[in-house]
């Protein structure tokens, strides 16, 4: 990998995604738009100075782990190298909380404050967890508000993605359930 920055898009069950990387490791994943055109735009205005490149074999393996796990199985991207240096230390400390999330489990906002030394942070995870510039990887998805309620997701598609991830994963929530099964399997037809 070269120190500069580079991309590359991929297919996945929930439309394609983006990802970009350094000599340092992963420093960005952009989760689908409305279309490919759009998550294309979203990626190149996050990240302008990166030019597309075949993706090297560490990020490979990243782009492997991210479709495996948005096809519902359980795989663990805790290995995967991140370009941390654009981000703050507080939000890499969460960041490094929120990693230790397993597939289909969760934690709250307050319970990833309380793993920091101080459950008042609760806000602040919550800033930290907005700004991710690395979903999947970074799983923000598994973190919930109080009392199992969704809070928020910034990641197009807002709660409801956040939801459709956790339900992939196969996570337990108190919200109300939006997919029967997972988002690639056709509904059976209806009969007339």
């Amino acid at each position: 990998m070269t120190d500069a920055l580079q991309f590359a898009f991929f297919d996945t069950a929930i439309g394609q995604c983006g990802i970009v990387w350094s000599a340092r490791g992963i420093a960005g994943v952009q989760l689908p738009e409305k279309s490919a055109h759009a998550t294309h735009g979203r990626l190149l205005r996050r990240f302008a100075q990166a030019r597309e490149a075949a993706p090297p074999p560490e990020v490979q393996r990243a782009i492997d782990g991210i479709v495996g796990l948005l096809c519902g199985e359980p795989v663990e991207l805790s290995g995967v190298t991140l370009d941390e240096d654009r981000v703050p230390e507080f939000n890499r400390r969460v960041y490094d909380v929120a990693r230790s999330i397993r597939p289909g489990a969760t934690l709250s906002y307050g319970e990833i404050a309380e793993r920091l030394g101080d459950r008042t942070l609760a806000r602040d995870v919550a800033k930290a967890l907005s700004e991710n510039p690395f979903p999947l990887v970074v799983p923000c998805h598994r973190v919930l508000a109080a009392g199992g309620k969704m809070g928020g997701f910034s990641a197009p598609g807002g709660v409801r993605t956040k939801l459709r991830l956790l339900t992939i994963e196969g996570a337990q929530t108190d919200a109300p359930v939006l997919f029967d099964r997972l988002p690639w399997v056709a509904p059976p037809a209806r009969r007339v």
